[in-house]
């Protein structure tokens, strides 16, 4: 009972993040562009922000492994991720706003590896598919009711400015959530009590190959701001709507984290198999379509990004020793950050350049994940064999 109230009230704090951040995500390749940004450095600033957002993880993960500070290193990224969020209504050119981009994004490597770390001694006990889902779940409530708020304030013709400002209101509140849990669990960890059968001297062939297959996912999958920037561009889905859309698209991640995280605690890897091949076809409906194929095209990118917010952190603990948590996750992080820079550098010369080359480069990037999550997957079943 007390994993579960520790994975849920983590979840709060998320589902506050999630409106902040994911609120401002919404706009933040529409508001680049109408500070005078391309498409090519919308792409290359959403990208480096990954990139720094994903790289820093390995250091931080490290660092709370061999300080065990969990709570420290989380609580000073989140606020350093949250309050860059509503000092974008104060950005008046696209390179300051660009800088406040990847700060926030920062403020995110510094706290995840040290928050999952926590989540996995807690989803021991009740399943880490299904714990990591409903902490997605909860966390994509809030990505949904972001974009929502920042909706309503452009329907009000409020503008981007009073939209970022809002913001605040459920940065404040994250932190406030975020600190109250930190009295009630001061050492996450205890929530353990299974310790799992691995060696602690380092990673086997089947982590290594998750995460070549995790890094071509992250090399094919464009990031939201340059789709909303398509959007807009193209004038395929009205300004109002671009948020409403990401809105739709956060729900139905929630939801697929929920029944993806459901089953992969009964089948294990093929889930990520399934996700990987339904999404990859998010591409040619986003950027080719019109309103309809465009909306069908956000669905798809929400499943995959259920999919790989709950499912895929949940296996790589299981592919972890206890020791080395925060580690696994800063090392599968960074991989997954380098090349999703690299992916979304490439989509944004693409757009200047061919909508449809930058289609092919993201659906076939992604499906070459396919056969190593299926080689990860037989990896995992000998050593397990090997194991017993």
């Amino acid at each position: 009972m007390n994993a579960l109230k520790f994975v849920v009230l983590l979840g709060v704090v998320s589902l506050f993040a999630d409106m902040t951040y994911e609120g401002a995500r919404s706009i933040t390749g529409p508001f680049l562009g109408v500070l005078g940004a391309s498409g090519t450095a919308v792409g290359v600033i959403v990208g480096f922000g990954e990139l720094v957002g994903y790289v820093l993880r390995l250091a931080s993960g490290y660092w709370a492994d061999r300080t065990q500070r969990y709570w420290a290193i989380t609580i000073f990224g989140y606020a350093v991720n949250l309050l860059a969020v509503p000092l974008l209504a104060l950005a008046g050119q696209w390179w300051l706003a660009a800088v406040l981009i990847i700060l926030e994004r920062t403020g995110k490597a510094i706290r995840t590896p040290a928050r999952d770390a926590m989540l996995s001694h807690a989803t021991q006990q009740m399943g880490r598919g299904w714990g990591f889902g409903l902490h997605e779940a909860l966390d994509q409530t809030g990505a949904t009711l972001g974009p929502l708020v920042v909706a309503g304030a452009l329907y009000l013709q409020e503008g981007y400015r009073p939209a970022f400002a809002v913001l605040a209101i459920p940065a404040a509140l994250s932190i406030s959530v975020l600190l109250f849990v930190r009295r009630l669990y001061p050492r996450p960890q205890s929530l353990e009590t299974i310790t799992p059968a691995l060696q602690a001297s380092g990673f086997g062939s089947a982590y290594w190959l998750y995460l070549a297959a995790a890094s071509c996912i992250a090399m094919g999958y464009a990031d939201y701001p340059l789709i909303a920037y398509h959007f807009e561009k193209a004038g395929t889905v009205p300004k109002e709507w671009i948020a409403v859309f990401y809105a739709i698209a956060m729900a139905v991640d929630g939801f697929a984290a929920l029944a993806f995280g459901y089953w992969y605690d009964r089948r294990g890897m093929v889930v990520l198999i399934v996700a990987a091949a339904i999404s990859a076809l998010f591409a040619p409906l986003a950027f080719l379509g019109g309103f309809g194929a465009a909306l069908a095209g956000a669905v798809l990118w929400g499943i995959g990004m259920g999919a790989q917010e709950s499912v895929m952190r949940a296996a790589v603990a299981a592919m972890s020793p206890r020791e080395r948590r925060g580690t696994a996750y800063g090392l599968f992080n960074m991989g997954f950050g380098v090349f999703w820079f690299f992916g979304s550098a490439v989509m944004g010369m693409l757009y200047d350049l061919s909508l449809p080359v930058l289609v092919v480069f993201s659906v076939a990037v992604q499906l070459v994940a396919i056969p190593l999550l299926i080689a990860s997957h037989r990896a995992a079943a000998v050593a397990l064999a090997d194991a017993t």
